[in-house]
């Protein structure tokens, strides 16, 4: 007893220190009753201080919290992947998730098929306040892996409790090469409905678009040499488009639907000066190319609609999902040829015009069932319906027997899947396991009746599988193996030939899927000051898909086949560190080594490469915000088995700052390059029928200012089914971005 009163007396003490010292003002009365006190106070000017972490890993995903980075506030999805685990983006901000560039982008997660084709033209526009977390899949499961790559990018919008209002934002940004860009979204409800619309517009000028590219290749046989020197842009209109709903029917059914798309109109243009030298170096013929395309045109829909109804059992639902997926791109170049000496071609000019069309229709039925604690089940099917079908022409102007090429071309795909996917948790252990089995039928069509059709008809089982142990709070290590099938797309197919005087191009009718394995081992370590993520990886596949080039003439021809084999060995790192309060460090690589063979060619590329993101974040007086990055490759990135790319190096630094109440208003100062007007990358083809090289140089100094302002409370986002259509499985479709 003598201790407890002790003890009260110096928690008494304690109480008193603390009023004394944190300006406790005393409200009410202090009563003292058997030795025991009540205190009721209010608090003045205590500011509790938190770090929310930016990096959360689970069994099949690793997400970025996008609201917890304050520089969310004006920057673009696309500058918040470079901090993304996982995921890089190059200079000319192509985008690798796992160091693979063919990958699928989600929307809250469904497969948004504008977004995937078109992904770093609506990234770059996107503003990141609409973005909750950003999500690389690492491991889809049976559910999509078969139609999917090795990951894919989930981008989940902004949510909350739901209630009446009007909620949203808009963002503007111009900078030095007269490129303005304008988004907006807004969020409102009406009862149990609730709609949101979201929307973006890019100008692309001159100056933004400005490239120059210096080619030089030397054909071995004949032994001759090949020097370019070409100037372009591609000025044009950029504008996207989403509108998402949801109706709750109960609590158990909901309904959800969007639509959306995505247009471009772009004026590629540009030339200059060719010449083709013999073995001794001598001039043999020389001309100046002019080339423009006034009728670059692109425009993609889709839509889907998704019924979710879940039971009493709690996590036990039933989902029905429809989405349609609609592309259609045109093409219309013109070429002409000037100050001709020695001409080794009998015309001074050419015409194009193609025109291609892919169509989708997906049904999909998922049904999930917990059977006891700690086990879930999945299971489910699909049926795809795909259709494709070009048109393309060439004529030739001024030549006396004039050649022209003009190809029609119709390809079906049908793809029926069934799959079963099996979760468990115990304590510290969590693993998943699946099989999906894929039947496709495969149909080639020529209205012209210049080829003979054809079919096939493919069987496909895949097998994935995944576990993680939680050592403790902060250690986790997951081991994952996971295997994908990809199937060409209309361009990789279209066997349309097109011609200019050093090359000639055609797809392959007859592609055929391919397969690719992976294994993962991935350790992440998270403290409240520094998170750290280890991954090696090993990937490779057989018969895929690959470039073949090879020299008649002195002419390169350029084809696609399934002939390529590659063996890739890779280490994601990942590191985000807070050593003082106002400081933070992020650092986000990939280093690998490639070997990519080509048995009938017998040739073989074995390289090694790093691509690297890093950045510093200082916290300043008056409420700014300071940062300064770098990205960039190190050493050389192999792209097939001629050749490889070389290294880069870029760096800008941003300034900004808040205002208004609850910081609505976000002013920024960015600064690309600016020491350095130019970027520059260079791809070099070593081996094959000819070597040389390609250097490329865009524009790197840039500045930029952009203004972010939000209004209205309403904390509702349009719900999702939590599972719905996800189609992976294309590549060499029509996009610009693949």
């Amino acid at each position: 007893m003598r201790n407890m009163k002790h003890y009260r007396r110096l928690q008494l003490l304690l109480v008193m220190f603390s009023t004394a010292t944190f300006g406790m003002a005393q409200t009410d009365s202090t009563k003292v009753q058997n030795d025991s006190i009540t205190w009721n106070k209010e608090l003045e000017g205590v500011t509790v201080k938190a770090q929310r972490q930016l990096i959360k890993q689970d069994i099949d995903r690793i997400g970025y919290d996008v609201q917890a980075d304050e520089e969310s506030k004006t920057q673009t999805v696309l500058d918040m992947l470079r901090k993304v685990p996982m995921v890089t983006v190059d200079g000319e901000d192509n985008i690798k998730v796992k160091g693979n560039s063919s990958f699928k982008i989600y929307k809250n997660g469904h497969l948004d098929p504008s977004l995937t084709q078109n992904a770093k033209e609506i990234l770059k526009s996107m503003p990141a306040s609409m973005v909750k977390r950003i999500e690389v899949i690492t491991d889809p499961g049976a559910r999509e892996d078969a139609e999917g790559v090795n990951a894919i990018l989930n981008i989940v919008m902004m949510d909350g409790r739901s209630f009446n209002g009007v909620t949203g934002g808009v963002n503007l940004s111009y900078s030095t090469t007269k490129a303005p860009s304008i988004s907006g979204n807004m969020t409102t409800q009406f009862g149990k409905a609730i709609v949101s619309i979201d929307a973006g517009y890019n100008k692309m000028t001159e100056e933004s678009s400005e490239s120059i590219r210096d080619t030089e290749r030397t054909y071995l046989e004949s032994g001759r040499t090949l020097k370019s020197h070409s100037e372009g842009s591609n000025p044009g209109d950029i504008f996207y488009t989403d509108l998402s709903a949801s109706y709750d029917i109960d609590t158990l059914n909901l309904i959800s639907a969007s639509f959306g798309g995505y247009f471009y109109k772009i004026n590629v243009q540009g030339g200059g000066p060719t010449t083709m030298y013999d073995a001794s170096q001598q001039p043999l013929y020389s001309y100046n190319e002019h080339y423009w395309m006034p009728g670059y045109k692109h425009h993609s829909w889709n839509g889907r609609l998704d019924y979710e109804h879940k039971t009493k059992r709690e996590g036990e639902k039933l989902t029905l999902s429809y989405m349609l997926a609609l592309t259609r791109q045109r093409t219309e170049q013109e070429s002409n040829f000037t100050e001709i000496v020695g001409n080794p071609f009998s015309y001074t000019g050419y015409l194009i015009n193609s025109r291609e069309n892919f169509t989708e229709h997906t049904f999909q039925a998922d049904y999930v069932r917990p059977l006891w604690k700690g086990h879930k089940l999945e299971v489910g099917g699909k049926y795809i319906e795909r259709h494709n079908n070009s048109h393309s022409t060439q004529s030739f102007i001024q030549s006396p027997q004039p050649p022209s090429f003009d190809t029609e071309f119709e390809h079906t795909t049908q793809v029926a899947a069934v799959y079963t996917d099996y979760q468990l948790t115990l304590g510290k252990w969590s693993a998943r396991a699946g099989l999906r089995y894929e039947y496709s039928y495969m149909k080639a069509h020529y209205p012209d009746g210049k080829s003979t059709d054809f079919s096939d008809r493919l069987n496909d089982w895949v097998p994935q599988a995944s576990i993680k142990y939680q050592i403790n709070d902060a250690n986790s290590l997951k081991l994952n193996y996971t295997t994908s099938i990809s199937r060409p797309g209309i361009s990789y197919l279209n066997p349309a030939v097109t011609e200019s005087p050093e090359g000639v191009n055609f797809g392959n009718d007859h592609l055929t899927s391919s397969h690719q394995q992976s294994l993962t081992l991935l350790y992440m370590y998270v403290s409240p000051r520094l998170t750290l993520q280890l991954a090696p990886m090993y990937r490779f596949y057989n018969g895929g898909i690959g470039d073949i080039h090879y020299v008649k003439n002195n002419k390169i021809y350029s084809t696609i086949d399934n002939i390529e084999r590659m063996r890739r060995y890779e280490v994601e790192t990942y590191l985000q560190w807070k050593p003082f309060d106002k400081t933070t460090v992020v650092f986000n690589g990939n280093f690998r080594h490639d070997c990519y063979k080509n048995p009938s060619l017998q040739l073989e590329n074995s390289v090694w490469s790093g691509f690297y993101y890093a950045s510093l974040t200082q916290k300043l007086p008056w409420k700014l915000r300071l940062t300064i990055s770098s990205y960039g490759q190190i050493g050389h990135e192999a792209y097939n088995v001629y050749g490889y790319s070389s290294s880069y190096f870029s760096y800008s630094a941003a300034l900004q700052r808040s205002f208004l109440k609850e910081d609505r208003l976000t002013l920024r100062l960015y600064a690309n390059m600016p020491f350095n007007k130019y970027y520059h990358n260079e791809s070099v083809t070593n081996q094959g029928d000819y070597t040389g090289f390609r250097k490329n140089d865009y524009l790197g100094r840039r500045f930029q200012i952009s203004l972010s302002y939000r209004f209205g409370k309403l904390k509702a986002s349009v719900k999702k089914t939590e599972t719905t259509i996800e189609n992976n499985d294309v590549v060499g479709g029509i996009s610009k971005g693949q």
